[in-house]
């Protein structure tokens, strides 16, 4: 599930926050790690029982209305196409994944209010009207519309965000990655496929001889890190002048101690790799000036330590 990137910014996070601490526990950080890693996965099952919980919400609103002193014709016979789902009956009906939410006390009965609000907002878009109108009858078809509610009425919804960060400190910034696999895994469903439980690491989705453990990349690369980063903080120090100076009590510093460590620890990634993932991550949590200090410097000090010998690559890369 969690692939090399969503790794490194883990670690990114598990180190800055202990340095910010000055905590100088490596057992505590990989713990820290580890439980950032399960949480990822936490976060996708919690997101796919939001399609029944959803879909009752719908229910229950078509009940409600047939209560009404005066209802309509629609309200008293409604269209039912959205509440009777397959999908929202499949998730609902599997005994492996609920036996998982039980045992997490995974449940969205006291959101029903961000639930609510979704609902409305998907009621009313012309996606979910062409739905409602359409012939077609099928599990690939409510996977489909299950898609675009996804992709389109979750991310960046305020009140979502700021509940998830409340009840899990390691769901901030995860939310995209763990609905894109929820997407996946409806993808699945469409075909047919029965649901289980992903395996927590991408390596460990793959098959063969020369496949490496994503799980012992990031715990190496947190353990290099954490050893190196007061050797490759003071480097970072010694090489800016003037207002580069402002940056040294900045995440920067730590994304460039980690590619540092990258480099000198994994002989078999290209540098470009390693540099490209560190400016990349220095996009979100940097400042606007992140990118290029850190391309610039990162490159200058990768540059450094292999002229130094201490960098050595296995394959090409290394320009």
């Amino acid at each position: 599930m969690l692939n090399r990137r969503i790794l490194r910014i883990k670690a990114f996070k598990v180190l800055y926050a202990n340095i910010l601490a000055g905590n100088s526990s490596l057992a505590q950080a990989e713990t820290q790690l580890d439980q950032s890693c399960e949480a990822t996965r936490d976060l996708y099952l919690y997101m796919l029982s939001v399609v029944p919980a959803l879909t009752q919400i719908a229910r229950d609103r078509q009940e409600a209305a047939k209560t009404k002193l005066r209802p309509t014709e629609e309200d008293l016979n409604p269209n039912t196409k959205f509440v009777d789902n397959a999908l929202a009956k499949l998730i609902a009906e599997d005994i492996d994944l609920n036996k998982l939410l039980a045992k997490k006390k995974f449940s969205w009965a006291q959101y029903d209010l961000i639930l609510k609000k979704v609902m409305t907002s998907v009621a009313s878009k012309e996606y979910f009207q062409k739905y409602m109108e359409s012939d077609k009858v099928s599990l690939a078809e409510d996977c489909k519309l299950f898609t675009r509610i996804f992709e389109e009425e979750f991310v960046e919804l305020e009140e979502l965000e700021m509940m998830l960060e409340e009840k899990s400190l390691y769901w901030n910034d995860d939310l995209a990655y763990a609905l894109t696999w929820c997407c996946r895994s409806f993808k699945d469903f469409a075909a047919g496929k029965s649901w289980s439980m992903l395996p927590l690491y991408q390596s460990d989705m793959l098959e063969g001889p020369d496949v490496e453990s994503d799980n012992r990349f990031v715990h190496k690369l947190l353990q290099t890190s954490y050893a190196a980063y007061e050797k490759y903080a003071a480097m970072v120090a010694e090489s800016v002048t003037g207002w580069e100076r402002e940056r040294l009590f900045s995440t920067d510093v730590v994304l460039i101690a980690m590619g540092l460590s990258e480099a000198v620890a994994f002989p078999e990634i290209p540098v470009k790799v390693t540099l490209n993932e560190y400016v990349e991550i220095a996009k979100f949590y940097g400042t606007p000036k992140s990118r290029a200090f850190v391309n610039g410097l990162l490159d200058r000090l990768i540059q450094k330590l292999a002229e130094e010998g201490t960098i050595a690559k296995k394959g090409k890369g290394l320009q």
